[in-house]
């Protein structure tokens, strides 16, 4: 079972590809993941995404499909794809890469989730320093220490309310014809993503066992 996890910035991929990773064994390759790891390693790419995601902007589909392409000839277990592909032209590619690896995907399913709410979570987002945990904080009384390890807690450069409108822009510009890429498979459908994460991760999960 390879997956594709879609939804626009905010709508909970990360918690839910961690909570279907382990019911499911999968193996989870968050794009952003794979680049942060990328750019904390300060090569001369690690610079170059920096520069190219700090302005808003998606990397260019051959590199991403490259490191991808590693990452998913390294392991034997179904992928769940959080992050990717963002584009028509990067879900081609994605299916010519599997089909290179003798995958396919499975499913795709799209978190559902209004506009405003995307803006409220991630206005509210933090990331810790030390374990990598991404809590939602209350504004008014933020916290200045994660709960679980006592790391520093920060907010990404690309969660600043410029970058999220740019960010979101680029969602319904690039993103959403990839949509339409997937409804044309079959393989494509819908969960609300306006509602518990615990609901979330149910609906998904009901889903997912139609395609063990």
């Amino acid at each position: 079972m390879n997956i594709v996890l879609m939804g626009c910035p905010g709508a909970g991929k990360g918690t839910q590809s961690a909570k279907l990773q382990q019911k499911f064994d999968l193996y989870h390759i968050s794009t952003g993941d794979v680049l942060r790891a990328e750019i904390a390693s300060g090569s001369e790419l690690g610079k170059k995404i920096a520069a190219i995601i700090n302005d808003g902007n998606l990397v260019p589909d051959e590199l991403m499909v490259s490191m991808l392409e590693k990452i998913v000839s390294a392991t034997d277990k179904g992928i769940i794809f959080d992050g990717f592909p963002r584009t028509v032209a990067q879900a081609e590619a994605l299916d010519a890469m599997m089909k290179r690896l003798n995958r396919e995907i499975t499913e795709v399913v799209m978190i559902d989730l209004p506009e405003s709410e995307v803006v409220s979570r991630i206005s509210s987002r933090r990331q810790c320093k030390k374990c990598g945990a991404i809590l939602h904080v209350d504004l008014n009384a933020p916290l200045t220490a994660c709960p679980a390890c006592g790391g520093e807690l920060y907010s990404r450069a690309d969660d600043t309310p410029e970058r999220v409108k740019h960010r979101l822009e680029v969602y319904h510009h690039d993103t959403l014809p990839v949509k339409n890429y997937y409804q044309n498979s079959g393989k494509y459908v819908e969960v609300n993503g306006n509602q518990s994460p615990e609901q979330v991760f149910e609906d998904i999960s009901k889903v997912l066992e139609k395609v063990k």
